[in-house]
């Protein structure tokens, strides 16, 4: 849905307005700004943010890393796992955006803090532990922590190659990645007590 929705608003007329009608706009949430004509419910654009983005490489890069850590984390945590994980991560994805800066009226679009989330958990299910515990932060933990920061590095690399001018949602990342390490073992013992 998110590539189908995605392709047809970068090849219409509505690519520029698109994020301001559906993208998440954190001054909204906080009461700083209001929004002309029609949009999407301020609740509901945490979801809709994620079917909208800047450009085919950024759609593509996405649906990519969707597609390979989504197949194997379904494995282990089953389709209605996978589905909680991104829902939940869209969500926290835009609570760690509008932390960042609550008065930002730059709408984020992507769904790259949703798949930041089927990240966190792959990385906990199939991460293999070349880290050493540091302290009281476990190996898997710290081998997870590590790949969030390579995906918001990638991310990074990305916006510059692109020469945008829209920044990474850096926020979004980490609150997806966040929500991913924290529901990944109840979803996985969820699962398997209903097996």
């Amino acid at each position: 849905m998110t590539t189908i929705v995605s392709a047809a608003v970068l090849l219409s007329s509505y690519a520029g307005v698109a994020p301001l009608i559906g993208g998440f706009i954190p001054a909204l949430v906080s009461g700083k700004a209001v929004v002309a004509g029609a949009s999407v419910p301020v609740w509901l654009t945490p979801l809709s943010c994620t079917l909208f983005h800047g450009s085919a490489l950024h759609l593509l890069f996405n649906m990519v890393m969707l597609v390979y850590c989504g197949r194997e984390t379904e494995r282990a945590l089953g389709p209605g796992g996978v589905a909680v994980l991104y829902l939940v991560g869209a969500y926290a994805a835009a609570a760690g955006q509008w932390a960042q800066d609550p008065s930002s009226t730059m709408p984020t679009i992507g769904a790259s803090g949703a798949i930041a989330a089927i990240i966190a958990a792959y990385a906990l299910l199939y991460g293999r532990n070349r880290t050493r515990r540091i302290g009281p932060l476990s190996a898997s933990l710290l081998h997870a922590l590590w790949l969030g920061a390579a995906w918001t590095v990638i991310n990074l690399m990305i916006n510059l190659a692109m020469l945008s001018d829209q920044p990474v949602a850096v926020g979004a990342h980490i609150g997806g990645f966040l929500a991913g390490l924290a529901l990944t073992r109840p979803l996985l013992l969820w699962r398997y007590r209903r097996a």
